[in-house]
């Protein structure tokens, strides 16, 4: 208590000393301690299906003032491709957004490429711009509608997974946000074709459609003057009599709508069968 400055000098260096020795690792980041610029080990290093809590996250003791800790995120991280225009193979100009998602599982190797992990972004961006391209280039513009845009996908996320493995980082994801017709006449001659098209196509349909009902109606009238070829034969009195009702039911039947007034003489052989058998 004499020299209180002397103990406060002390315990300012104490603390200086404690705090260059001692570092906590949050589970989110993983470490590599570099020592007189050369990367000399990894602290919480990324593996996959790790579980929360048995990492290497901690307190650490590391050489006070010899050590530095270049901090790199073990979340999955994203980066945002700019708008691209990708001609398809129907010569159509279309207005590309995209994205990846990517993680770094090779701390030293990203340290030795890149640094930091900003810079692997920014290394990512055009490569994932020009996989774009040349994946859209190969094919229509209907091919990002139908179940096809996953394998474009799975085809640029495999390109850039080489690039990626070079700055230690692996791709997770990569998906296109929007994908638009620029507005103007490209987008109305595009819609005119679609229409068009749709229209063939459902010309088309009715008329096979057309085809077969005169076919089913005509198979349906052959079997019903086959069974009634069949009916005579075995009975032609019931034949006529049945052919009868059928035609009384047509001139008499009161869905027809209106009225009907027939005059007939009794005798009229329309109406024998009203006679009875003779």
């Amino acid at each position: 208590m004499r020299h209180p400055v002397a103990a406060a000098l002390i315990a300012l260096v104490v603390l200086i000393l404690v705090g260059s020795t001692i570092a906590i690792v949050p589970e989110t980041k993983q470490g590599v301690i570099v020592r007189f610029g050369n990367p000399e080990y990894i602290v919480n290093r990324y593996r996959q299906n790790e579980k929360f809590g048995q990492t290497g996250a901690g307190v650490i003791v590391r050489a006070p003032f010899i050590d530095q800790i270049v901090w790199i995120d073990k979340r999955v991280l994203s980066v945002e491709m700019e708008r691209q225009q990708v001609l398809s193979t129907d010569q159509l100009r279309l207005q590309v957004d995209a994205f990846a998602r990517y993680r770094i599982v090779d701390p030293l190797r990203m340290y030795i490429a890149a640094g930091n992990e900003e810079r692997v972004g920014e290394a990512l961006r055009p490569i994932l711009g020009s996989a774009l391209r040349n994946e859209l280039g190969k094919r229509p513009f209907a091919a990002l509608l139908s179940p096809e845009r996953g394998q474009v996908m799975d085809n640029i996320e495999a390109g850039l997974n080489r690039v990626a493995r070079q700055y230690g980082a692996q791709i997770v994801d990569v998906r296109i946000k929007r994908a638009d017709l620029p507005d103007g006449t490209p987008l109305d001659n595009t819609f005119t074709r679609m229409r068009t098209a749709r229209e063939q196509e459902a010309a088309t349909i009715r008329a096979q459609g057309a085809k077969q009902a005169q076919i089913i109606r005509a198979e349906a009238d052959a079997n019903a003057a086959r069974i009634y070829a069949e009916s005579y034969g075995k009975d032609p009195a019931f034949y006529d009599f049945y052919r009868a009702m059928q035609s009384y039911r047509y001139t008499f039947a009161p869905e027809r709508g209106g009225q009907t007034n027939i005059i007939l003489s009794p005798d009229n052989e329309f109406l024998r069968q009203f006679q009875g058998r003779r």
